[in-house]
């Protein structure tokens, strides 16, 4: 399965392994690199030593290529871009806020460059800038989110850009994969389903949450204050929940109130195992997570299943 995105970065597989903070670190990026995928380490609010120590693991781990995704509202996103371009880390991927001012050392450095986008527009003034393609985030991923769904925002972005599109969000198995396919994607980005690789450092009640999962079990939290965020239920959303409706009865909202309830929640779910007042993120396919699996049986699985379904529906037809 070779399309543009794959002849770009010189990997074998167009299967992104999302830059989850807290999550996504050397073992879980480096098992999915060397399985023929992206792994693509999380830059987060971890500070440049943080971050070092994470690539040279992955470095050591495997000569295939891997990613680092850049959060640009990160304290510290100066300092990981510096990073990025001393490692000579070869590709990068972005998101919370806009690359431009960093690109042209990003192409001094050779650094393919990636950002998230949640629209058209955004999608196209990155490739007016020089990003060698972009990663379209439906509302159906986990952790932070737009407003606009997978399935009408890939085509549309896909019709407007010439350069490779990823798509991401609500995308677990081969049938999804095989449907922004379809859509004009090149690839796609996953999160949720990697949440339970085994390679995955994330605490074992994390893992054993998505897999006991509902379709129903997702909930976005902070839609009228803050950021919306996409998580798993539990006393955390609820919490959330209650302070909104609060909240909006009120002439002056106070904001400070939601980052003061968010405060370290997503550390304690992934590292402490808190599943009542940690911020347990995950995308709305949870419920199509069944079991843990290495990250080459993850992949393997879709290519086979992408593969399939793209012959068998085609086969309908003639």
């Amino acid at each position: 399965m070779n399309t543009r995105i794959c002849e770009l970065l010189g990997i074998k597989y167009p299967v992104f392994q999302g830059g989850m903070a807290w999550i996504a670190n050397a073992s879980l990026a480096g098992a999915v690199s060397e399985s023929g995928g992206l792994g693509i380490i999380a830059g987060g609010n971890a500070p440049k030593e943080v971050v070092k120590k994470e690539i040279r693991k992955i470095k050591a781990m495997t000569n295939k290529p891997f990613a680092v995704n850049i959060m640009l509202l990160s304290p510290f996103a100066e300092e990981i871009v510096d990073l990025v371009c001393e490692e000579k880390v070869p590709i990068v991927t972005t998101g919370a806020g806009n690359p431009s001012k960093y690109m042209k050392r990003f192409k001094e450095n050779s650094i393919k460059v990636i950002p998230v986008v949640p629209s058209v527009a955004l999608g196209l003034r990155m490739e007016k800038i020089g990003a060698d393609a972009v990663i379209v985030e439906g509302m159906e991923a986990g952790g932070h989110i737009g407003k606009l769904t997978t399935i009408s925002l890939v085509p549309q972005v896909a019709d407007a850009l010439s350069i490779p599109v990823i798509a991401a969000g609500g995308i677990g198995d081969g049938r999804g994969m095989a449907a922004v396919f379809m859509l004009g994607a090149d690839g796609v980005q996953i999160g949720t389903r990697f949440l339970v690789a085994k390679e995955c450092t994330v605490h074992e009640n994390y893992k054993q949450k998505i897999i006991q999962a509902r379709d129903i079990d997702t909930v976005v939290t902070c839609q009228h204050f803050g950021h919306p965020v996409r998580a798993l239920k539990n006393k955390l959303t609820r919490e959330y929940d209650q302070l909104e409706k609060l909240e909006l009865k009120q002439e002056n909202p106070d904001l400070k109130k939601f980052e003061e309830l968010g405060q370290g929640a997503l550390y304690k779910a992934v590292v402490e195992g808190d599943m009542d007042s940690g911020s347990v993120m995950a995308g709305q396919i949870a419920g199509l997570v069944k079991k843990e699996e290495t990250a080459e049986e993850i992949i393997h699985s879709l290519i086979e299943e992408t593969t399939e379904v793209i012959k068998g529906q085609y086969q309908k037809y003639l």
